[in-house]
């Protein structure tokens, strides 16, 4: 099975079934393995009717119980070897399951690291879900088919053959019986791809509506919306649960012939078998025989018909797998050195400059415009930002990520340790963690720690507020020491009282180094070198906060939220 840390290999992305087949070849012996397990383990079950039958003719029918003693002895050794085998194949299709599902996790983790920045906005969040929780699965399970669906077809000839000895025409209604259940049952196959296909479509769209609520639930209160988004969410899942339906009758027509054929299949050939014996064609041994050659034959037809059953499924989530991993991160074209020395961040599309060696604000009505200014300077969208004279697109990105650093508010919390949390792998010197603990004014957070910086913190900072949340991001970005940071609302989540404490040590720290916030608090503006107000995506004016207060009608409107504002931004 793979290792955690091993290389899970290039996948195949032609398509669904070439992805299948990908993961089988990636453990090909342990497949053929599992298939010759099953090919055994079927073919000797088809082996119990004909011991059964020299039981009968050489033992019971001729007195003979000698004959009688060593086929039941046979019997049940092989009965025992058959049970082992039965364990070995359900271990080794188990192994070539979880090969699968881990293999599959690797791949697209280690595609979403590659897409990085890219990912969110090439597909949304309920996709990723419905595909890691839901797909993965789904496709490790149908490639447990690989075993018992060689071994079903091993079977089916194998028992016509011992048929063919016993008599033709049954023989020819069996080699016949499995073609027409392909024929039944095939167009069902076909509709139920496309019927899961819908499905999943739905359910990712849902998913993406739980998640945007879980995140949203606090601001949809406030705005008195909660009401509408609930009614949209109770109109999806009601499209969801009718697809789901036509889902399951599919489903369960499948399900049905799996069962009634095969039975169906049992009684038309018993039913020519016993007239057989009746006439005296066949002995009674080999009516016994007969009867359980098709008996057995059951287990390999209801098999084909759940191997086209999975199978239909895992290709449907093969595919969802295969688009997403067709996604390709933001093209690297760049080949030039990023300058030598500080230089000024200049974006052409909203007019905005970051000179070298201080802290400039972007305060604009629509937090989305500042949001998008940042990403250009930051190089996470094609841009004609410039860094120096030279333009970022230029620029080779590892070079670009070295120095500059985008800090989103809403930036994702790793399970673990908070000092893992905030350093990650690096061996951070203790002195600079407790340097950025206090300019993020996070004293408080270690100190209620049951065991300070050591102390697990849940994904996501589920165990922390939001205003703690914020702070940890923040240390962690100062612990970073970026050339050049460019932060999206840093402070938004904090009291007054705290905000101003962090803008303050803030200031101080990043002194003579390049900083770029965003932010509409009056306390934060008040601290910046230069504050640019945006009005549409545009530069509208340039100043510090006390002079475009003073000038201003707008930006004056936009920052002082309540009558204190100017006075507490001086």
């Amino acid at each position: 099975m793979i290792d955690a840390y091993e290389d899970p290999g290039t996948p195949d992305c032609r398509g669904g079934w070439r992805y299948l087949w990908w993961l089988v070849m990636r453990q090909s012996m342990r497949s053929a393995t599992g298939a010759l397990i099953s090919s055994v383990w079927m073919v000797l079950l088809a082996a119990t009717p004909y011991l059964m039958s020299r039981a009968v003719d050489d033992g019971l029918a001729a007195g003979d119980y000698g004959a009688l003693a060593g086929w039941t002895a046979a019997l049940v050794a092989v009965g025992a070897f058959n049970a082992w085998l039965s364990i070995m194949r359900h271990r080794t299709m188990t192994r070539v399951r979880m090969d699968s599902n881990f293999r599959t996790v690797k791949v697209l983790i280690g595609h979403a690291v590659r897409l990085g920045a890219t990912l969110p906005r090439r597909i949304g969040a309920g996709e990723v879900v419905t595909i890691g929780v839901g797909d993965v699965q789904t496709i490790s399970q149908s490639l447990t088919v690989v075993g018992p669906g060689v071994g079903a077809v091993v079977a089916y000839l194998v028992v016509a053959g011992l048929l063919m000895s016993v008599s033709v025409p049954i023989a020819v209604v069996v080699l016949l019986g499995m073609p027409l259940v392909g024929v039944l049952v095939g167009p069902l196959l076909g509709r139920l791809q496309g019927t899961e296909t819908e499905y999943r479509e739905r359910q990712g769209v849902l998913t993406a509506r739980i998640a945007d609520l879980a995140g949203g639930l606090r601001v949809l209160n406030g705005l008195g919306g909660k009401g509408l988004v609930a009614d949209a969410f109770h109109r999806d899942s009601q499209r969801l649960r009718a697809q789901g339906y036509r889902v399951g009758a599919v489903t369960s027509w499948v399900q049905a012939l799996g069962v009634g054929l095969p039975t169906l299949f049992l009684a038309v050939v018993t039913w020519l078998a016993a007239r057989l014996a009746a006439q005296g064609a066949i002995t009674v041994g080999e009516l016994v025989a007969v009867y359980g050659y098709v008996a057995v034959l059951v287990g390999p037809v209801a098999f084909f018909i759940e191997c086209g059953y999975q199978v239909s499924r895992g290709v449907v989530a093969a595919r969802r797998v295969v688009r997403f991993l067709r996604l390709e991160p933001m093209a690297d074209t760049g080949t030039r050195d990023a300058p030598a020395e500080p230089a000024t961040l200049h974006d052409p599309a909203s007019g905005v400059r970051v000179p070298p060696g201080r802290l400039t604000a972007l305060a604009a009505a629509l937090p989305a415009d500042a949001t998008a200014v940042v990403d250009r300077l930051g190089r996470y969208v094609p841009s004609t930002a410039t860094w120096g004279e030279v333009p970022l697109s230029e620029i080779a990105l590892p070079h670009l990520r070295e120095r500059i650093l985008v800090a989103d508010h809403e930036a994702d919390l790793f399970a673990g340790t908070l000092r893992e949390l905030v350093a990650g792998h690096a061996d951070r010197d203790e002195s600079a963690i407790t340097q950025a603990v206090y300019t993020a004014v996070a004293e408080d957070i270690v100190r209620g720690l049951p065991d300070g910086i050591d102390t697990p913190i849940d994904a996501q900072g589920r165990n922390l507020s939001g205003g703690q949340r914020q702070r940890v991001r923040l240390v962690r970005t100062l612990l970073a020491d970026p050339e050049v940071l460019l932060a999206i609302e840093p402070t938004s989540a904090l009291d007054a009282h705290t905000e101003a404490r962090v803008a303050d040590r803030l200031h101080s720290t990043r002194r003579g180094r390049t900083t770029l916030v965003t932010t509409t608090s009056p306390l934060v503006l008040a601290r910046a070198d230069t504050v640019h107000y945006l009005v549409d995506g545009k530069v509208a004016a340039t100043g510090t906060h006390r002079e475009l207060m003073n000038t201003e009608p707008g930006y004056r409107a936009l920052v002082a939220r309540d009558e204190d504002a100017e006075e507490l931004a001086k």
